[in-house]
């Protein structure tokens, strides 16, 4: 099953996300390697939010990520939910 992990982000969290990006990418790189994170990215025009594309058996591997991203420990993630995803063309 697929699960998405929706981010909401801080104003200027392009700007705020510096000093933090380097461990965010080695979390994201490593969820990646265990085959959990398929996917992932801001959105941009504005740059107010992101969405992560998960692989498991339940919502839990994409909860977990949320709640340890070092993103969301240092305060640039202002709100997150996972929501399940039928695929149904490709995956």
């Amino acid at each position: 099953m697929y699960y998405i992990l929706f981010y909401k982000t801080v104003d200027n969290y392009v700007e705020r996300r510096a000093p933090y990006r380097e461990a965010h990418l080695k979390y994201a790189n490593a969820s990646r390697d265990r085959g959990e994170l398929f996917l992932a990215g801001a959105l941009s025009e504005p740059a107010d939010s992101a969405v992560l594309v998960f692989q498991g058996d339940s919502p839990a591997v994409a909860e977990d990520f949320a709640k340890n991203d070092p993103y969301a420990l240092n305060g640039l993630i202002t709100e997150w939910k996972v929501r399940p995803w039928t695929v149904v063309i490709g995956g």
